[in-house]
């Protein structure tokens, strides 16, 4: 890769999982800085405690002012500090101050990034019920991000190898999702994945869209919302030259989907696109956000609390997530483009 693009790792919530898998990837894996130069945004004692608990030296963590003055150098991580030290927070345990840091290393990267100083934004996991105890009241990283970039039109994308599957919605109750299914928020995701697809050289992809009922309705014996939402949205895509298919019962859509038959699924709510992908891509799928101005991954999976601290928690999902953030950040500017262009 001739380019190697800043990244913004923000630490996450420092009493779960990701200060630990952020000094295991940046520490045991330098191939991470074949493809980038990594700097951390977050608390350097949560983050020296973690080094030690992984068996590393704490030495190695490098404050620096900005990702301009990093070393880039594979034998330490460099680490913007944000706010007051976290280093006195328990592990394993439900933190206001760990929320309100997870959400404010978040707010820094975003602001780095609108600078022009980070060219992507990496992030391990936070803990939503923490956040909120820390007065940042998100259903999750994907929204906090939308609101700090300023943008409406947006997808959580949870995407391994070459299969992406967009949600029509996220961090709400099932009744809640079903409600917010409409058929001008179906078309906008139709469009932010037409774009994706586009700025990914594949402008004609076929988009496999999951019904939200049981066989997608099966005639309206299930309900009404696929034949009254989702039904007509498609069309309404097909017309402006998108590639949609559906609705598709999702027991139908997604198997074919995993065995190669799509690269592209709309899915209507969470469970209906985290269950099936965590269960048969683990720690292999990261979580992407399509509709923001940089590029933003994700690991697929929480903080942990349960095994926290103690420098046995994987960080496969991480490596992935740096390594696919600086594959996608060099030409992160033409998704952006289309997505605009489409809204």
């Amino acid at each position: 890769m001739s380019h190697r693009p800043t990244l913004a790792v923000t630490l996450g919530d420092v009493a779960g999982i990701g200060p630990e898998i952020t000094a295991k990837s940046l520490l045991h894996h330098p191939e991470v800085r074949e493809h980038s130069r990594p700097v951390v945004v977050g608390d350097v004692d949560a983050l020296r405690k973690a080094v030690t608990a992984v068996g590393g030296d704490p030495s190695a963590v490098n404050p620096v002012d900005s990702p301009a003055d990093a070393a880039d150098d594979p034998s330490v991580i460099d680490i913007v500090q944000t706010g007051p030290s976290l280093g006195h927070v328990p592990t394993g345990e439900l933190s206001a101050e760990a929320g309100d840091g997870a959400a404010r290393f978040v707010i820094e990267a975003v602001d780095l990034a609108k600078r022009g100083l980070v060219e992507g934004i990496v992030t391990p996991p936070l803990n939503k019920a923490a956040m909120h105890l820390g007065g940042h009241n998100w259903p999750g990283h994907t929204e906090l991000l939308a609101h700090e970039f300023g943008v409406r039109d947006y997808s959580l994308v949870l995407s391994a190898g070459e299969l992406s599957f967009f949600h029509l919605t996220t961090h709400v109750s099932l009744r809640r999702a079903i409600e917010d299914v409409t058929p001008e928020r179906t078309l906008e995701v139709l469009r932010l994945m037409n774009a994706f697809a586009h700025a990914q050289g594949s402008p004609d992809e076929p988009i496999g869209v999951a019904g939200l009922n049981p066989h997608a309705g099966e005639n309206r014996l299930f309900g009404d919302e696929d034949a009254d939402v989702l039904a007509p949205a498609v069309e309404l895509a097909r017309a402006e030259g998108i590639n949609a298919h559906g609705p598709i019962p999702a027991d139908a859509l997604i198997p074919a989907a995993v065995r190669g038959k799509w690269k592209l699924v709309a899915v209507c709510y969470h469970d209906q696109g985290h269950a099936p992908f965590k269960a048969v891509y683990g720690d292999d799928g990261v979580n992407i956000t399509a509709g923001l101005p940089v590029v933003r991954v994700s690991v697929d999976h929480g903080t942990a609390f349960d095994i926290a601290g103690q420098g046995i928690a994987r960080e496969a999902s991480l490596v992935l997530a740096l390594r696919r953030a600086a594959e996608l950040a060099p030409g992160w500017g033409h998704v952006w483009r289309a997505t605009r262009t489409a809204a």
